[in-house]
């Protein structure tokens, strides 16, 4: 904040509208606007490698238990820490001496996005199942390794005071992007039947239509500019050691930490229940009874608006109250709204409940989510480290909707959805058990001392 000058006779009024004005201006400021297109483009590939290939390979009659098995073509998520420190310290050949290691390596995902995508569109769920694995595990590493190099450009390129702004706008654009490759992909798959289009073809046309739009992210790769005090590596230097040496220093700084296993762990199960019940969502739907319209106009249209209040509920949360407190908050709500869809379940088709169950879920999920954020954020305090430090943490959250949440059919094939969803519910329990353990051990005492 400017402080004014003591003969300043403005109203106060005036100074405040001032600072609104600016606080909105710094959304136009050309850096801000080239982070928030690339959050459009790192929130696009999830769902195509996610819930609207559920949605497809339920449509197909897939069976349920080979749909939760696909929940692992995202461990690339989960491992994208391990070549975090490589993407740091090389550049792509060519790209990179045209146009910066960063934008080098941005360009270079997004040409590689764009191909994966397409080609697992070409698929067939029900005759090439292994390849519709290979396409979606492409698109996932190509959409991990994305997010290391825009997480890295956009803390490089925006000065402090634009830090803020540009992660509320990427966070926005994000959304944004997962509803364009969800509801925007199924319900132009849906238009596409309308208009008499073979219903082999239809899933290519949208899944084409997706990989066209990552050229909104090349497109802002080409346009930015190549972040200052890039770091210049001699030919002569053993460049995979010094990886080696930074992975190591950044690992071993964070398991010296005190109750580092513990910590680990709460990352990796905190958001479990979430993951557990969210990896069948869309079959869920579609199972019941709903066709895709519906899915597309509320679990995808509906949700979408929950989860931007529910992000800002979620802030405010997190600046109101202390952060073990908000993590309570988030945990108790995500595991009472699984219970909602085991009500969804019991009442059957019914648009209404549909919409209900749908906000309900979207905007405690977007509470949570925003609050564990700033919780790895806290937990990421070594500025030598931060990069990799926080690629493992969003790494190890990721195990829950991959690993863990990879036999989710088995059990709902065998419980049925109203016992499913109370299973997933119970989920939260080990997590909110670490969250007491954690606050007994003065874990949260010690990231605010550290002025975290």
């Amino acid at each position: 904040m400017t402080e004014a000058a003591p003969q300043d006779a403005r109203p106060a009024a005036a100074e405040e509208d001032d600072g609104f004005l600016a606080s909105l201006a710094v959304y136009l400021r050309p850096r801000v606007l080239i982070v928030i297109l690339l959050g459009f483009s790192s929130g696009l590939p999830l769902a195509l490698s996610g819930a609207t290939l559920t949605i497809w390979m339920a449509e197909a009659k897939v069976n349920l238990g080979t749909i939760g098995l696909f929940a692992l073509v995202g461990v690339p998520y989960n491992f994208k820490f391990v070549w975090a420190p490589l993407v740091d310290a090389l550049d792509v050949p060519l790209l990179g001496r045209w146009l910066g290691r960063r934008r080098g390596w941005l360009v270079f995902t997004q040409l590689l996005l764009a191909v994966a995508i397409a080609w697992l569109g070409f698929q067939d769920p029900v005759l090439a199942p292994w390849h519709v694995a290979l396409g979606a595990l492409l698109v996932a590493t190509a959409s991990a390794t994305q997010d290391i190099v825009v997480d890295a450009f956009r803390v490089e390129s925006l000065e402090t005071r634009e830090q803020a702004a540009g992660m509320a706008g990427y966070v926005a654009a994000y959304r944004v992007g997962m509803l364009a490759s969800g509801a925007g992909v199924v319900l132009l798959v849906a238009w596409f039947e309308v208009l008499g289009a073979p219903h082999a073809d239809v899933w290519f046309y949208g899944y084409l239509a997706a990989a066209l739009m990552v050229g909104v992210g090349l497109v802002a790769s080409l346009l930015a500019t190549e972040p200052a005090g890039e770091p210049v590596i001699s030919h002569e230097v053993n460049v995979f050691r010094r990886i080696a040496q930074t992975a190591a220093g950044a690992f071993g700084a964070f398991l010296s930490r005190h109750s580092a296993i513990a910590i680990l762990a709460f990352v990796v199960l905190f958001k479990f229940c979430d993951a557990f019940a969210g990896v069948l969502t869309g079959a869920f739907v579609i199972d019941i009874g709903f066709d895709k319209a519906a899915y597309a106009g509320i679990v995808k249209g509906v949700g979408f608006a929950a989860a931007l209040l529910g992000g800002f509920a979620g802030g405010m949360i997190a600046r109101a109250l202390p952060l073990s407190t908000s993590l309570w908050i988030a945990g108790v709500l995500q595991m009472a709204s699984n219970l909602v869809f085991s009500w969804q379940a019991w009442v059957g088709v019914d648009l209404g409940a549909l919409t209900l169950t749908i906000v309900v879920e979207n905007f405690t999920g977007a509470i949570g989510t925003v609050i564990f954020v700033a919780y790895i954020s806290a937990l990421c305090g070594d500025r030598a480290h931060t990069a990799t430090q926080y690629a493992l943490l969003t790494a190890l959250a990721a195990v829950g909707r991959t690993f863990l949440a990879s036999g989710a059919g088995f059990i709902a094939e065998e419980t049925g959805w109203i016992a499913f969803f109370a299973v997933t519910a119970l989920a939260a329990l080990p997590g909110l058990a670490l969250l007491a353990y954690l606050q007994a051990r003065g874990h949260f005492r010690e990231l605010a001392g550290a002025g975290r």
